[in-house]
C-alpha cells in the first residue's frame, strides 16, 4: 500500500477532511462545559435522537467532525489517512467524498434505528405509570443550562407517578445522549479498502502479525457486531453506527458496480 505525505501526495478530500476535523477539535477546546458536564459544542454539534428536544437538523452532518478526545480523533484520522488515500485515488475526489458522506449518514440511520427501538421501549415503560414523554423532555432541555432544575423535574416526575427513578433516568439519557465522531464514515472507507484491495497485507500492532485486508475487515465487522449485541455497562461506543457505515458501504459499492463494473 502506498504512503502519502501531508501537503504532497495526499489526495485533496482526505487532506481537507483531516484539516477540518482537526479545526473542529481545536474549536471544541475553546468551549466550556454544559449543565451535564460535557463540552458545550458536543451538545450543539453531536447527534441527538431524532425525537429529542435537543436534536437539530445540522447534527446529521456536524457529528461526523466532532471527537471526544485526542485519542478518538487520532484513531479516526489515522485510519482515514491510511485507507482513504488509496480509495480517493481509485475513485476520484468527487466519488470518494460522496461515499464518505453517505456512509456517515448510513451510520446515523442504523444507530438511530436501534436508538428509536430503545426509546420507544422506555417511553412505553413510563406510559404504564401515566408519565408522558414530554415531562422528561422538559428535563432534557433544562439539563443544558441548569442540571439542578433538571434533577428536580425528574424527581417530581418519579414521585408524582410512582415510576422507578431508574426508568425515568433511562428515558432522560435517551434524550440527552449524543453520538459524535467520524467512525461511521471511516468504517465505510475501511470496508471499501477491503473490497478493492482485498489481498493487501496490513501489519497490526496487536497482535504483531500481517493480515490480508479482506480478513481484517471481516474480523473487525464481526467484532463490532458482537460488541454491539453484548454491549456492557459503561461502553459508550456506538458499535451499530460503525456497522451502519460498513453496511451502507456495501450497498453503495454494489449499486455503483451494477452501473459500471469497473467502478
Amino acid at each position: 500500500m502506498r504512503s502519502f505525505a501531508i501537503g504532497g501526495g495526499l489526495p485533496p478530500v482526505v487532506k481537507n477532511l483531516l484539516i477540518i476535523n482537526g479545526l473542529f477539535y481545536l474549536l471544541k477546546l475553546s468551549f466550556g462545559n454544559d449543565g451535564m458536564g460535557r463540552n458545550e459544542l458536543d451538545g450543539i454539534m453531536g447527534m441527538h435522537y431524532l425525537g429529542s428536544p435537543l436534536f437539530k437538523p445540522w447534527q446529521l452532518l456536524t457529528h461526523m467532525f466532532m471527537h471526544g478526545d485526542v485519542g478518538h480523533l487520532f484513531v479516526n484520522m489515522f485510519a482515514l489517512f491510511m485507507f482513504g488515500g488509496p480509495m480517493e485515488q481509485r475513485w476520484g475526489s468527487k466519488r470518494f467524498l460522496t461515499y464518505y458522506l453517505l456512509t456517515g449518514f448510513g451510520a446515523v440511520a442504523l444507530h438511530t434505528g436501534i436508538n428509536a427501538f430503545e426509546v420507544m421501549r422506555d417511553e412505553e415503560a413510563l406510559a404504564a405509570y401515566g408519565v408522558e414523554a414530554s415531562a422528561v423532555k422538559v428535563a432534557a432541555v433544562q439539563s443544558a443550562t441548569d442540571i439542578g432544575a433538571a434533577e428536580f423535574t425528574l424527581q417530581d416526575v418519579a414521585q408524582g407517578s410512582g415510576a422507578p427513578m431508574g426508568t425515568v433516568l433511562q428515558l432522560f439519557y435517551d434524550y440527552v445522549g449524543t453520538m459524535i465522531g467520524a467512525s461511521g464514515a471511516v468504517f465505510g472507507v475501511l470496508l471499501a479498502f477491503g473490497m478493492y484491495f482485498p489481498n493487501t497485507q496490513l501489519f497490526l500492532l496487536f497482535p504483531p502479525i500481517p493480515i490480508k485486508a479482506k480478513y481484517f475487515v471481516i474480523g473487525y465487522g464481526l467484532l463490532e457486531l458482537f460488541a454491539g449485541i453484548t454491549q456492557s455497562p459503561g461502553d459508550n461506543v456506538a458499535h451499530f453506527a460503525h456497522l451502519g457505515g460498513m453496511l451502507f458501504g456495501i450497498i453503495i459499492i454494489r449499486i455503483w458496480r451494477r452501473k459500471d463494473p469497473f467502478a
